[in-house]
């Protein structure tokens, strides 16, 4: 797995609308033979985040019980700790400047290009580094974290929320 952090403008003349920012990214992971799925950097709380919603929707996959068709938006619904797709794409890339995580990721099987699919990806993204550039309240408000929470435990904000990627395996 790799993950290409930059900025991305969708409205304008390069994508005027996010199904072109997506189409973007699915040729790429056509061409590579990878996965590729874009995440709004302020609800990524770490690397280890995606790389954790990554390995769990594999395992589901390679047990039969996925719950998208799609490896990408399998990958999208752990990141986000939800089972409706419409929900976890809020955490996706919208209109607008965003800072973006890109999840670039080789088949299972370790087939496709990873080091060039997240070269092609990073053409098309203003590069910057954008891990650990979350949003606390908006972490907290997408993934229903309360104060009662938090003051329950010792944990930091993104222990809780590996702890949702971890929890949607368990919500059938």
């Amino acid at each position: 797995m790799e993950l290409v952090e930059g900025t991305v403008t969708v409205g304008g003349e390069r994508f005027p609308d996010t199904d072109a920012f997506v189409d973007a990214l699915g040729a790429v992971g056509d061409e590579h033979g990878v996965t590729v799925q874009a995440f709004d950097a302020r609800l990524v709380v770490s690397a280890r985040h995606l790389g954790r919603a990554l390995e769990l929707a594999d395992r589901e996959r390679a047990r039969g019980d996925g719950i998208a068709r799609d490896r990408a938006v399998e990958v999208l619904l752990y990141a986000a700790g939800r089972r409706q797709i419409r929900r976890a794409l809020a955490m996706g890339v919208g209109e607008g400047e965003t800072p973006a995580v890109v999840l670039v990721a080789a088949a299972p099987d370790g087939s496709g290009d990873e080091a060039a699919a997240a070269a092609a990806v990073g053409d098309l993204l203003a590069s910057r580094p954008t891990l650990g550039e979350y949003d606390p309240e908006r972490v907290r408000d997408f993934f229903g974290i309360g104060e009662r929470e938090l003051a329950a435990t010792d944990a930091t904000l993104a222990d809780l929320v590996l702890e949702r990627v971890a929890l949607l395996v368990v919500e059938r």
